[in-house]
């Protein structure tokens, strides 16, 4: 259900450029991650949608507290896929 529930969340982020950046991601890596990794994408999708766009598309440099490792996952995950 927690799977199911980030999932949709990757999916349904108030704008296309970030649907289709977490949730392909999610799709892709939900049912691997263990609890922490879970916890760690979880609070990843708590910051706001402008943050979380400017740090995926390499606008803005994360801050620590926004998992800056988690974030290079995303990227890298999107752009082996090009």
């Amino acid at each position: 259900m927690r799977r199911r529930r980030m999932r949709y969340r990757a999916w349904h982020r108030g704008t296309r450029e970030l649907d289709l950046l977490l949730g392909p991601f999610a799709d892709a890596e939900l049912d691997r991650m263990d609890a922490d990794e879970l916890d760690r994408f979880e609070n990843l999708l708590e910051h706001e949608e402008t943050d979380l766009q400017a740090w995926l598309l390499m606008q803005a440099v994360p801050p620590v507290v926004a998992d800056p490792e988690l974030i290079a996952r995303i990227i890298a995950q999107k752009t082996a896929k090009r």
